[in-house]
């Protein structure tokens, strides 16, 4: 049975109960995180409209192999635009509720769409990046990662390997997603108590089939988004609201039952989780 959260907290915040007994309880958790993360730390997303100069661009025109091929100029200036905005952007309190949430359960996996790197910067340690990172380099060519090159003033600038054009290292539209990542994300949706998908819309694919892996392998299903999705009717829990607001309220529910448990036990007897303390 799914149970829908309406806000009703001061913060708009209602956690149900039996939702943290379940965390409490879950010895796995495994988290999927979209674009709606990121929006919270002032990152666009692909359905924001374009601002300044690219303003006459679609994303989709731009973020694909025939517009590198095209004009690889124009798409290596157009991620270095995206590349500033990422860099001035500091990990919400979603992102810092994430990595906090990995320490303190005794399994833990996260799982991202988003390319900047900002679970990272929150210290997020078991992060699976399906679309890449904007922040790295790779070659056109051979697919290898760069790290240093040469300046020369071309734009994009050479591989110092083959001399072929440099790209960004993330997941264009027309392109398959990396057959490790995708493998690693699918075992870690599908063998966990918990899965939560927090700010995706859960209509681009593959991703979008990972809450509903975890919800036919067992898993106790979570959604946390501003908005209903194709998925929201099928969540054991659906929580409403901005994930900033969300997980921090979800992080200090979970720790609330941790320390009545911790204060249950006999006197003297250790708890078997140390990450829980």
């Amino acid at each position: 049975m799914s149970t829908h959260a309406h806000p009703r907290h001061p913060r708009g915040v209602t956690i149900p109960d039996e939702l943290v007994r379940r965390l409490a309880g879950a010895k796995s958790m495994t988290v999927l995180t979209g674009a709606g993360v990121s929006a919270e730390s002032g990152v666009p997303t692909f359905r924001d409209a374009q601002t300044g100069l690219w303003a006459q661009y679609r994303p989709e025109e731009l973020a694909t192999p025939r517009a590198f091929r095209r004009n690889p100029r124009l798409v290596w200036e157009w991620y270095a635009w995206r590349r500033k905005l990422v860099a001035n952007a500091k990990p919400n309190p979603a992102h810092l509720a994430l990595a906090e949430l990995e320490r303190l359960l005794p399994r833990f996996q996260l799982i991202t769409q988003n390319v900047d790197g900002l679970h990272q910067r929150a210290g997020s340690q078991r992060v699976i990046e399906l679309h890449g990172n904007i922040m790295r380099t790779r070659c056109y060519d051979e697919g290898t990662a760069v790290y240093r090159w040469e300046d020369t003033g071309d734009i994009p600038p050479k591989c110092p390997n083959c001399g072929g054009r440099l790209r960004p290292d993330v997941v264009w539209f027309e392109e398959a997603l990396p057959e490790t990542e995708m493998e690693l994300a699918t075992r870690a949706s599908t063998t966990c108590d918990v899965f939560c998908s927090v700010g995706t819309s859960t209509v681009v694919h593959p991703a979008a089939s990972l809450p509903f892996e975890a919800l036919d392998s067992g898993a106790t299903v979570v959604e946390i988004n501003l908005q209903p999705t194709p998925f929201t009717a099928r969540a054991h829990f659906a929580l409403a609201g901005a994930a900033g607001l969300v997980l921090p309220e979800l992080l200090a529910s979970v720790r609330s039952r941790f320390r009545i448990s911790l204060s249950e036990l006999p006197a003297g007897q250790k708890p078997s989780q140390c990450r829980r303390s």
